[in-house]
């Protein structure tokens, strides 16, 4: 089956990718890279190669790569400065012939005019890799309902208001567990080489539908206030959320801020994110989940924040 080599693996998308694979039997054919291997110990002890790499240090990977026959490139943290790293990751799969590069990118990027900050990065790194020499697989991811809907509460519940800046645009928020899925699917299976999969929740929604949901299932009283770009950013610096990204620094146990926050919620507005497919099914063999399934889940925690 071949060595896969999977970037920032102690990353929650990276661990649940790892998590996957292991369970398929596959501990010995994973390397994993990470800036801090003390953080993965335990992966060691499950078999797994556990590799140091920093995305700043462009001479480490390039021996942390070694052997590996596809590579999981999972996109870094720091919104607008990315692509240098990614760079460097893939010259190292490039330079150590990794036959088939899979990159977790974003949806909507195909379109000069969408004003996401996310955009750039990924298109840029999407290009280095079409013109690396590798196979490619582009695994466009939409919004996390995670994020969205679990790290937005604990400020929409107690106040009864979700103020955001997406207007009536509507996206198709995914989970990231079924993201996880899709990139475990393309990677143990054939046939995925060339191809771009807009890995998108099962329904297009506004954010006022969102909350109304929310407020059904939570059983509470919440109002959807659209607001403007200033707005969004003067909440976002009162939560002490920088405008600009920060290695290492999370507010509220979220690396965010608010560029990259603000100009999603511009994006939704402006239609360039209303994108719903069903690569989840035809990758997984199951349908994505829902919203509403992922407010339900999680309706006991929404109640008590």
């Amino acid at each position: 089956m071949g060595k896969i080599v999977i970037t920032g693996a102690s990353g929650n998308y990276g661990r649940g990718v790892t998590d996957a694979l292991i369970a398929q039997g596959r501990a010995s054919d994973l390397i994993l890279i990470t800036r801090k291997p003390e953080k993965l110990a335990e992966r060691a002890a499950q078999g797994c190669d556990v590799r140091y790499g920093d995305f700043d240090k462009p001479e480490t990977l390039a021996a942390a790569v070694q052997g590996a026959d596809k590579m999981l490139l999972i996109s870094g943290t720091r919104v607008g400065a990315r692509v240098v790293q990614h760079k460097a990751a893939i010259d190292a799969a490039a330079g150590a012939g990794v036959g088939h590069v899979i990159y977790t990118s974003f949806i909507g990027i195909d379109d000069p005019a969408n004003p996401a900050e996310v955009r750039h990065d990924h298109i840029e790194t999407e290009t280095l890799i079409k013109a690396s020499g590798a196979a490619w697989t582009m695994l466009r991811d939409a919004h996390y309902a995670d994020a969205m809907i679990l790290m937005t509460a604990p400020n929409v519940i107690p106040t009864g208001k979700w103020m955001i800046n997406t207007g009536e645009g509507r996206e198709a928020m995914v989970w990231r567990d079924d993201c996880i899925a899709s990139a475990v699917a393309v990677l143990t299976s054939e046939g995925h080489e060339g191809k771009t999969y807009n890995i998108t929740g099962p329904q297009l929604q506004t954010f006022r539908e969102v909350t109304a949901l929310m407020a059904e299932i939570i059983g509470k009283p919440l109002e959807f206030v659209p607001i403007d770009d200033e707005s969004q950013y003067a909440i976002f610096d009162a939560m002490g959320i920088p405008r600009r990204p920060v290695d290492d620094l999370e507010v509220g146990g979220i690396p965010w801020n608010s560029d990259d926050m603000v100009t999603f919620g511009q994006a939704i507005r402006g239609g360039f994110l209303e994108i719903c497919t069903d690569d989840v099914e035809r990758l997984t063999g199951r349908k994505a989940r829902s919203v509403r399934q992922m407010i339900e889940d999680n309706v006991e925690m929404l109640r008590s924040v």
